[in-house]
């Protein structure tokens, strides 16, 4: 019966006219639907999120800190990023050795991560093994010890890997880049020096530690399936509820210079290509233009369906990539275009750059165009949530920018809610090129003439 009913189907399928000049319809792509929350403070100031998710016997495990490198020391970049690194080479009752070995043996994972506006020790473990994770979560946070041999080893280590950065034109485009938009502020730089480094200690870190990794200035986010709300209410109270609160220092001010067009060639002698970053300062996302802009700059450079992608590797060939890229910190935001082509085409290539950035500001999206790019956020943006880790770190980054909770369940309807004009009002603001800051890396004796047509340079080395 069943081998009947297939060649009955293969038959009416075979008598259909299907148009295979047209893609197939997308189907309509549904809003996310966030699983129970349920929030607490404890008295010492932690703030507690659960949500369950019971899909898979797994946890994930994120302490959030607003410790980020906005607040390293104004003579220590990088101190933030050390700490994070740090955490887990031991307590006062635990070696990195024991560390690794507990949390395998758990079948779990942990780690310190930093970024500009926060510090996150992140983890995983099976659900039945949840409480001696966060047994050593709490070690680490509160009594991580620093050891000299391994803040050496770190400091070894890391000026081989910052030595390493230096060496890549695109590492040297981001670094003027973000020196160029944000200026003098916390923001303006992204990555420790050798001279940072080479003063670091374990009483430095531990002070930096006893400063902003404190309860109240913590949330401890746990996604996935969880015991009962009172036996895991009881589980965090008895491993940090004893943490003792701290005064907070004042948030470092965050003045950024005002947007405007300048030139910046960071000679690298010998290079064969140049660095392109184009862009300026931009809106966070609790701006009213996070969304039209966001969607534009997908339209503009996300993805090989993108405009920056057909014109300039496609159809001209100057590029093996060409896209643009929209982040978004606490306090501020980067809006930019971006690409590496052959010194000899270094003009014609920042010429297509410049027309692609001005026509979002000058015309509006087509509305296939629109369409398409609106599935094409949307579907990318629930696959992100599919896994309990990508809904942890997304429910995280909420935590650090300070979003609102309907954030994660709004998304794709606002995104569907872009309209062509909001886009071109927000790329008048944001994209059109006459206040962008044009950053490029190569080499000035190659390239240095072909730039000046576009205006004054500044040649750093």
């Amino acid at each position: 019966m069943r081998l009947g009913l297939l060649i009955l189907t293969a038959g009416l399928l075979a008598g259909q006219t299907i148009d295979r000049t047209k893609p197939p319809q997308t189907p309509p792509i549904p809003g996310y639907k966030l699983p129970p929350v349920f929030e607490s403070t404890l008295p010492n100031g932690l703030r507690v999120v659960m949500v369950e998710d019971s899909r898979f016997p797994l946890v994930a495990v994120r302490l959030n800190f607003a410790a980020g490198s906005k607040f390293d020391p104004k003579d220590m970049p990088g101190m933030a990023e050390s700490v994070g690194s740090l955490l887990l080479e031991g307590t006062k009752t635990r070696t990195a050795r024991q560390i690794s070995d507990e949390v395998g043996s758990l079948g779990g994972n942990l780690g310190g991560d930093s970024g500009p506006d926060s510090l996150t020790i992140t983890g995983s473990v099976l659900s039945e093994n949840l409480t001696p994770l966060l047994a050593i979560v709490a070690d680490v946070a509160r009594n991580a010890s620093f050891p000299k041999d391994e803040v050496d080893l770190h400091k070894q280590n890391r000026i081989q890997s910052l030595r390493a950065q230096r060496a890549e034109p695109s590492f040297l485009a981001n670094e003027k880049f973000a020196e160029s938009v944000f200026g003098a502020s916390p923001y303006g730089h992204i990555a420790p020096t050798e001279a940072s480094i080479e003063k670091l200690d374990g009483a430095m870190l531990a002070k930096y530690r006893d400063t902003y990794l404190v309860p109240n200035n913590g949330v401890l986010l746990l996604v996935g399936k969880l015991p009962g709300r009172e036996e895991l209410t009881k589980t965090v109270t008895g491993l940090f509820g004893s943490w003792a609160k701290k005064d907070l220092p004042v948030a470092p001010k965050m003045d950024f210079p005002a947007p405007k067009r300048q030139i910046v060639l960071v000679d690298r002698p010998g290079s064969v290509q140049a660095d392109i970053h184009v862009g300026r300062l931009a809106p966070t996302r609790l701006s009213a233009d996070f969304f039209p802009l966001m969607v534009g700059s997908a339209v503009l450079g996300g993805g090989t369906n993108s405009r920056m992608f057909r014109d300039i590797r496609e159809k001209e060939g100057y590029a093996y990539d060409a896209h643009s890229e929209y982040a978004t910190e606490k306090d501020s935001g980067q809006f930019k275009a971006v690409t590496q082509v052959r010194n000899e085409v270094l003009e014609p290539a920042l010429k297509a750059v410049l027309s692609e950035m001005d026509q979002m500001a000058t015309a509006p999206v087509a509305s296939t165009e629109l369409t398409n790019i609106k599935n094409y956020i949307s579907g990318l943006y629930l696959l992100r949530l599919e896994t309990q880790d990508g809904l942890a770190n997304q429910l995280n980054t909420m935590q650090t920018l300070g979003l609102p909770k309907d954030y994660l369940e709004t998304y794709v309807t606002r995104v569907r809610s872009v309209e062509p004009g909001q886009i071109e009002a927000a790329a008048k603001k944001y994209v059109a090129p006459g206040e962008a800051a044009v950053i490029i890396v190569g080499d000035s004796a190659k390239i240095g003439e072909a730039l000046k047509k576009f205006g004054d340079v500044k040649v750093v080395k």
